[in-house]
């Protein structure tokens, strides 16, 4: 039985990543902001499990709540760095500064407060398993992604350094890298403007949190010798666009 550190696990792939380890009997810590939705999903598991109410990116904090915990949630062995938002889709010259921040905090700040947090145990024990949930946004820039990809590029190269670094040891890193999931992440992006959102996923399926839930079980399942670096999972109707020429009327 592994202990499973989830952040952002309140809903959508979060919340879907517990079910799924929840199935095959890896106790969890659940750690995200809404404690009511913490509390809501620890109800329906069934196996040994801690909740943290805290905003991952508040680093003064995160230790203490780590330190905090019963003496047999504290060696944790796979940590799911999955906390993320984006905010607004403006063009960077007319984007607003606080949504940039936002971002850059929960995105970057908050994934390295939890990785810093966890790492150095997971050294001294020689073993653990690191997954950050990166995004194709960080592969393929588009229009209104500027500083969102641009926080899940920094995801995708300091896994990579991280794993650099760890290169000798027994710890794994994974980046699993998205495309279009059915959360609320998009309910988010658009601040609410639900019509904005729900056009996102108009006329084809999208990938839907399970799908990455199980992706990122799978790699967790994998043997101790075999690493997976990163996982680019894309629904089918989802595909990278080409390189684009404005010309003059």
């Amino acid at each position: 039985m592994k202990t499973i550190l989830i952040t952002g696990a309140s809903s959508g792939i979060g919340k879907h990543t517990a079910l799924a380890f929840n199935k095959t009997g890896h106790q969890l810590i659940l750690l995200s902001r809404r404690k009511d939705k913490l509390d809501s999903l620890a109800s329906e598991l069934n196996v040994p499990t801690q909740v943290i109410a805290a905003d991952v990116s508040n680093t003064m904090t995160l230790q203490a709540h780590i330190d905090a915990l019963p003496e047999s949630f504290r060696s944790i062995d796979v940590l799911v760095n999955n906390a993320g938002l984006a905010q607004g889709m403006d063009p960077a010259y007319s984007a607003n500064f606080n949504d940039w921040q936002t971002m850059i905090n929960t995105n970057i700040t908050g994934l390295l407060a939890s990785t810093h947090v966890v790492l150095p145990t997971m050294v001294k024990r020689n073993q653990g398993h690191i997954i950050n949930v990166g995004s194709v946004a960080a592969l393929y820039p588009y229009a209104g992604g500027n500083v969102y990809g641009a926080t899940k590029s920094f995801v995708h190269q300091f896994s990579k350094n991280l794993r650099a670094d760890l290169l000798g040891t027994n710890i794994k890193v994974t980046i699993i890298a998205p495309g279009v999931v059915k959360t609320d992440f998009f309910d988010v992006r658009f601040k609410g403007d639900k019509s904005q959102a729900d056009a996102v996923f108009k006329g084809f399926k999208p990938l839907e949190p399970e799908d990455i839930a199980r992706t990122i079980h799978w790699a967790v399942e994998q043997p101790e010798h075999v690493n997976i670096n990163l996982i680019e999972v894309m629904p089918t109707r989802q595909a990278p666009s080409t390189i684009t020429i404005k010309r003059d009327n």
